[in-house]
Formats: structure tokens, C-alpha cells, sequence
């Protein structure tokens, strides 16, 4: 959900051909699958693409493939450390510290929660304060 929210607003701000998103999950049980249903359902809701997007895991090239590698939670950052190892050249950064004062360090998981209402508004402010940081700094890039 997070990547096709990011997209869009990537998309609107006119930068798609200068910021590389992609998402990854830390374990292997959904490669190349498609978003889950309720994510789908939501983004359609607020005509989000989701066009070709398939799952793939987290690779250790990844850390120096990327300059920022989001978690959604404390068990995936850690989780994503371990497979970057301590050598990685991007910072990995909690999605809810964007949201200080949010009141949790976990983004809830639509997929137990049933709540794919909540976590859209709670990702789209997110990835609203994501792309201002993106923007500083890519500076005069943008």
C-alpha cells in the first residue's frame, strides 16, 4: 500500500523519473504475488495504481542499491538489518517516526487488523511527510 501511495504522490509532484521507489518484504512467502485484496480494494477506492506491482523479498544488494529503505514496523526493521548487515549504505528509517506523536513505533497490519481504511490515512500522511524529506534532499535534483 505504502509504495502505490508513494508512487502517486511522486507521480503528482512530476519527480517519477527521478525517485526510484520499490518495496520488499523481509520474508519469502508472497514473491510475485500481487498486493493483498483489501490493499487493492482501499487503492481503488482513491484510484491509486497498483499496476504491476509484485512482491519480491528484501536482498542484501538492496543497502547500497537504495539511499532510504523504510520499515513498517520494529520486527522488520530489525529484520531488514539483518539481512543488510552493518555494512549497508542506506539508512533504514521507522515509517511512523515521519509521524512523531503518532503513539506507536508499528504501522497496524491491514492484513490482521482488518482496517485497510485506518492504515491508508495513516500511510498517506506518512508518505506525504516522506516526500518532503525526499525532496530536501534530492535539493536542486528535483
Amino acid at each position: 500500500m505504502a509504495e502505490a501511495v508513494f508512487r502517486d504522490l511522486v507521480r503528482k509532484e512530476g519527480l517519477e523519473n527521478v525517485v526510484e521507489i520499490d518495496s520488499a518484504g523481509t520474508g519469502d512467502w508472497h514473491i510475485g504475488k500481487p498486493p493483498h485484496e483489501g490493499t487493492r480494494s482501499i487503492l481503488d477506492v482513491y484510484r491509486i495504481s497498483y499496476a504491476e506491482m509484485k512482491a519480491r523479498q528484501l536482498a542484501s544488494v538492496d543497502g547500497s542499491r537504495f539511499d532510504l529503505i523504510v520499515a513498517m514496523d520494529t520486527k522488520n526493521e530489525r529484520d531488514i538489518w539483518a539481512v543488510l548487515g552493518d555494512k549497508a549504505g542506506a539508512e533504514v528509517i521507522r515509517f511512523l517516526s515521519l509521524l512523531p506523536g503518532h503513539g506507536s513505533d508499528d504501522v497496524p497490519d491491514p492484513y490482521y487488523t482488518g482496517n485497510f481504511e485506518e492504515v491508508y490515512e495513516l500511510v498517506k500522511e506518512g508518505c506525504e511527510k516522506l516526500l518532503i524529506r525526499v525532496k530536501e534532499r534530492l535539493g536542486d535534483r528535483g
